[in-house]
């Protein structure tokens, strides 16, 4: 008996030792004025956990064993050291004096010198070597890779707890924890974990990854969702200039730019496995720039990093981003190779910065190992599968991730794929969770069928007067084999009924062999593209004129019916080809008019051309989800190349004009370092053959209020036209790159935007001669049309003001000469 009493206390004591043997402690470091310190470093001591003080001086840091004393330094000040006397300590203040030195390191105080710097010529020797470390060093590579993303609701406190939002949902809590980088409480509330294999071919550049089985929970039937933690977790190496985050580029601390953007000190040098280590902090030398603060340990012989830490500063300008957090760690696999085999990434999404503001964490965790090198693979290895989907990677049993896992849930990671399960049963839940799906995608579900997309139910233009809409489309799942889509509208001053209806069926899966076609009829204002396409369902936005200005009468009555396939032989290579039938008239007679002259000499008002098409649309760098009939992008920050050949055929029921018609579009976003992002639009084209104003090229303008893409701001509706054509659009967004540097602007967290565009056209005498109507003149751009803008992006988070001047044909007549336009939308 007394046995089994000693064994029964012995087990306690050793779980009640597991339990607390944990360190956490909080506070704030202050100057001799009582100044807080932002940048200090607070290490536990003879460790390397530690931790940088934010921009406020706070800081939280947390050890998974017991430790005494904290060691809380700053530059030039001497160190302190606290003694611990507690596991759990919080709001600790700690108050550092000025001007000793530590020891055989040298001090720098403010911004550091670039002269005379031992962290620089550290950093400089990384520069030298960085493409002889890690797995740059063979010719090919690969291992196995393990991903967990996992985002969870944080602040919880009991307020919210009580709150009538989680009234009958209140099991959820039992899950809450604590961040062991913020201190602050959090409630799981999606897991995803990913399982593949990683092959690299350092000779070519080519890189492929072969998932070989997910799990996840919570909103795993969302596509908007599933797009956004894609796009969320970029793949970085930390050894280049930039890294990408949130679609900006912030300059890593290993950048050779780095110099321009941080202050580096070394600032202590020890073992770590076996290997000579130099620690050096970084912080930001300015705020608001895309920057980070943290510390790296390095070695001293092959100056490969061991060990990093990075924190985005608080005050970057980035929204709804409070904190970003990045650890990653190196193994040693023999004297000279670093491998890294953990990175780790959380972000705090929130609304506003402010410490206790409640937010979503975003955490991803991956694991490396089993790395083997120089093992070359057959030619076509590397060749992408266009649309590769294996249900059973989705189907793998509890067993089979217990055993393959590279680590264990921790119990609260556990427990949310069952609270979730259940959370899904409950009613209020599942009515919020739709709320949120109608917001994302503009859709309302109905079992099998979608209706929407709501946010086009109204709108108001001159012919039509108020129009409603109602429409939608069958949604059995993300990947659908086919779909049907339609729509119905109504205008109240035209007492017209339109409509549109198209289907769509995926062939073959691995080519992506898809066929379309439907028809639509519908009032539509032409000529808002120069690029054109045969959408069915598409309306643009210069159909109304709810937000417009100037006249918005010049509409068209359309009746287009298509038919089409595609293939997708290579990735994001698709080929595609059809024909397509419209009659096109005036919407509104009185006011505008389509008039001109046969081959007879007799005036005709409406336009029925058949029409023969074919296009390449080529989209390198592409990422998108989904594999059924209709896919999401990923993002948008991907080149394209397309180009169109039209044959229209004369007499082929009915068709009135026989001509051919050759399009090319290219645009290009670039990142451009730490100085913004770069867009480029290219556009050329030409008719050959006598087309009447309903086919001709139209130059896009842009009369509403809002900032529209590859339209002209200052230019109306036929303004210019054009049967061959160049246009060309730059605009660069410096992401407040310059703001930054000016004091008063700094906090507002504005970006600056410019950019010109310019088109050139002409019009053939054939076509200027079968003009019947005398309302519109054919003024071609032959001269050079160009504007030039400049903007304020990031107002109140949300919008972005231009400011719009027209370069060239000012004497026109009414030729707008300034305008002011606007948009909103959510960027990070």
């Amino acid at each position: 008996m007394n046995k089994k009493i000693y064994l029964s206390l012995g087990f306690f004591l050793l779980l009640m030792n597991f339990v607390v043997a944990q360190t956490k402690v909080s506070g704030i470091v202050y100057d001799e004025f009582k100044q807080p310190l932002p940048y200090a470093n607070v290490v536990f001591k003879g460790t390397t956990d530690g931790i940088i003080t934010n921009e406020e001086g706070k800081f939280y840091l947390e050890s998974k064993t017991t430790q005494n004393t904290l060691l809380v330094s700053y530059v030039g000040m001497e160190p302190k050291e606290i003694s611990l006397e507690k596991a759990v300590t919080y709001n600790l203040e700690v108050q550092l004096g000025g001007g000793k030195s530590l020891g055989e390191v040298v001090i720098y105080t403010g911004k550091t010198s670039k002269k005379d710097n031992p962290a620089l010529d550290i950093l400089r020797e990384i520069w030298e070597r960085k493409k002889k470390n890690g797995l740059r060093q063979f010719k090919q590579y690969e291992y196995d890779k393990y991903e967990k993303v996992e985002f969870d609701l944080n602040t919880i406190d009991s307020a919210l707890m009580k709150s009538k939002l989680f009234k009958g949902m209140e099991f959820v809590f039992e899950q809450v924890d604590t961040s062991d980088v913020t201190g602050k409480s959090y409630l799981p509330i999606f897991i995803n974990e990913a399982l593949s294999k990683v092959y690299g071919d350092n000779t070519t550049g080519k890189i492929k990854e072969i998932l070989s089985a997910n799990k996840n929970s919570g909103f795993d039937n969302n596509q908007q969702i599933i797009a956004f933690i894609k796009d969320l977790y970029a793949e970085y190496d930390i050894y280049n200039n930039y890294l990408k985050f949130f679609d900006k580029d912030f300059v890593s601390p290993l950048s050779t730019t780095g110099i321009n953007v941080y202050n580096y000190v070394l600032h202590d040098s020890t073992f770590i496995d076996d290997k000579w280590c130099y620690n050096i902090v970084f912080y930001p030398r300015r705020k608001n720039e895309l920057t980070f603060k943290g510390d790296f340990w390095v070695n001293d012989t092959t100056f490969a990093i061991k060990k990093i830490n990075l924190t985005a500063s608080r005050s970057a300008n980035i929204n709804w981003v409070k904190e970003i957090y990045i650890e990653q760690e190196f193994e040693v696999l023999n004297d000279s190779v670093f491998l890294l085999t953990r990175d780790h990434m959380m972000s705090d999404f929130a609304f506003n910065k402010k410490d206790k503001s409640r937010g979503v964490y975003g955490k991803r965790t991956t694991l490396f190992k089993d790395h083997k090198f120089d093992i070359k693979k057959p030619d076509g290895f590397y060749k992408q599968e266009v649309n590769f989907f294996d249900p059973t990677i989705y189907e793998k049993p509890d067993e089979f991730w217990e055993q393959n896992r590279f680590e264990n849930l921790n119990k609260d990671e556990k427990g949310v794929y069952k609270m979730l399960d259940t959370l899904k049963t409950v009613k209020k839940f599942k009515r919020l969770y739709n709320a949120v799906a109608i917001l994302g995608s503009g859709y309302v579900e109905l079992n099998n069928f979608d209706f929407g997309p709501v946010f086009s139910t109204f709108g108001y233009n001159d012919v039509e007067g108020i129009r409603l809409r109602a429409g939608g489309r069958t949604y059995f799942g993300q990947n659908d084999p086919w779909r049907i889509q339609g729509y119905g509208a109504y205008g109240f001053k035209d007492n017209q009924f339109k409509y549109g209806i198209s289907g769509k069926v995926l062939l073959n899966k691995k080519s992506r062999f898809i066929i379309s076609g439907g028809n639509r009829r519908d009032i539509e204002q032409i000529g808002v593209s120069l690029t054109t396409s045969n959408d069915l369902l598409g309306r643009s936005f210069a159909s109304s004129s709810f937000f417009a200005s100037g006249d918005n009468s010049k509409l068209t009555s359309v009746n287009l019916t298509n038919f089409s396939a595609e293939i997708e032989p290579f990735k994001n290579l698709v080929l595609q080809g059809g024909f397509s039938f419209r009659t096109l008239k005036s919407a509104s007679p009185a006011t505008f008019s389509l008039d001109y002259f046969d081959e007879n000499g007799n005036i005709k008002s409406d336009v029925k051309q058949y029409e023969f098409n074919a296009s390449i649309d080529y989209m390198p760098g592409r990422r998108s989800i989904g594999y059924g009939v209709e896919r999401s992008d990923v993002d948008t920050n991907y080149a394209r190349f397309y180009l169109s050949f039209s044959q229209g055929v004369e007499g082929l029921f009915g068709s009135d004009f026989d001509y051919q018609k050759l399009q090319f579009y290219y645009r290009q976003p670039v990142l451009v370092g730490g100085f913004g992002r770069l867009v480029t639009t290219f556009e050329a084209g030409k008719i050959f053959g006598s087309v009447p104003l309903g086919l001709m090229g139209v130059v896009p303008g842009n009369q509403s209020y809002f900032v529209i893409d590859n339209t002209y701001n200052l230019m109306n509706y036929y303004e210019f036209m054009a049967d061959e054509y160049v246009s060309l659009h730059f605009e660069h967004n410096f992401n407040g790159r310059l703001f930054a540097r000016i004091p008063f602007l700094r906090k507002l967290n504005w970006r600056e935007i410019i950019g010109i565009k310019g088109v050139y056209g002409t019009v053939s005498d054939e076509n200027r001669a079968i003009n019947a109507q005398s309302a519109i003149p054919y003024t071609a751009p032959d001269n050079v049309y160009w504007e030039y803008h400049a903007g304020i992006g990031n107002i109140f988070k949300v919008l972005r003001i231009d400011f719009a001047w027209r370069g060239s044909y000012l004497d026109l007549p009414d030729a707008n000469k300034f305008a002011v336009k606007a948009s909103f939308g959510f960027h990070f």
